[in-house]
């Protein structure tokens, strides 16, 4: 028993150059796809039609595919190449397939209250580890080409502290230390912090990080609340490398660490370096979770 995939209407919504996989991926199964908000190819999308609006390219559709990157503290969803801000709300959710549902990274407190007065389903997976380790070379890929754009020192030799050790922080520790950094992990976690001295680096807890700031020519956080204040930012070298790759509202005080001279950099959608990798990926945790919904996994 298969999804009945050509009788399933799928929007794509938002997003960026991964979404343009993802359309072609769900069109290859027979679903009629449409697609809003990420950046257009010339030459289109095979079996993939372009809308207008929001209210177009869900009307009727059974699934609403909608980006991993966090929503905006305005609620409007991750598309930066958009003609302007997509937020979603109840009408148009309504206009939706009955028994429809959207498949995203994290939903906010608005969107998941607008569903569900709209009779929508919500499903999310950006705690999806399998998924997380699938798409995590490309972030972490991502945010090395970012710190060799920014900055005019080596990663080799460069002591770098790494907030945070979950699936992103984990893979970006190992492979600065394989790069040859000196790297400091801040993490709550006791057994994070072992797991992230097996590979090489110093660990402290995290409460601990104003003490060791000062030694840090690099800061990147991974932590997606606010972990990295005034007193980690004014203890670090004038002129270090900031970066937060978490999604909003972000862990570290950005405002701040450019008031002090930093370098300052919030490294969000990192998975769009390699959009056909991480597309692919994508539309594998995606397709698994219909699969699910529709009774078939």
């Amino acid at each position: 028993m298969t999804v009945p995939w050509s009788e399933r209407v799928i929007a794509v919504v938002g997003g960026d150059h991964r979404e343009r996989e993802i359309a072609r991926q769900a069109a290859i199964t027979g679903a009629a796809v449409r697609a809003y908000g990420f950046p257009w190819p010339a030459q289109g999308i095979a079996g993939v039609t372009p809308c207008r609006d929001p209210d177009e390219v869900l009307r009727d559709a059974h699934y609403g595919l909608l980006p991993i990157p966090g929503m905006a503290e305005d609620g409007s969803l991750y598309a930066p190449h958009a003609p302007g801000p997509i937020v979603i709300g109840r009408e148009v959710l309504g206009r939706m397939a009955a028994g429809a549902h959207l498949i995203l990274g994290t939903a906010d407190h608005r969107l998941r209250a607008e569903a569900q007065a709209a009779g929508v389903g919500i499903v999310e997976y950006e705690q999806d580890r399998e998924l997380m380790l699938r798409r995590g070379p490309t972030i972490v890929e991502g945010a090395l080409q970012r710190i060799i754009e920014l900055t005019e020192i080596t990663i080799h030799g460069s002591t770098i502290g790494v907030v945070g050790q979950g699936t992103v922080g984990s893979l970006l520790t190992r492979t600065l230390v394989l790069l040859g950094a000196e790297v400091l992990v801040a993490a709550r976690n006791p057994v994070q912090r072992a797991e992230a001295e097996v590979t090489g680096a110093e660990a402290v807890p995290l409460d601990q990080l104003p003490q060791h700031a000062h030694r840090l020519d690099m800061l990147l956080s991974t932590v997606p609340v606010p972990v990295v204040e005034k007193d980690v930012l004014d203890a670090l070298p004038s002129g270090s490398l900031v970066m937060d790759l978490a999604a909003p509202p972000g862990g570290v005080d950005l405002d701040r660490a450019a008031e002090l001279g930093h370098i300052t950099s919030w490294a969000r959608g990192l998975g769009a370096r390699a959009p056909v990798t991480a597309g692919a990926s994508q539309w594998d945790g995606i397709r698994k979770r219909i699969e699910r919904i529709e009774g078939v996994a």
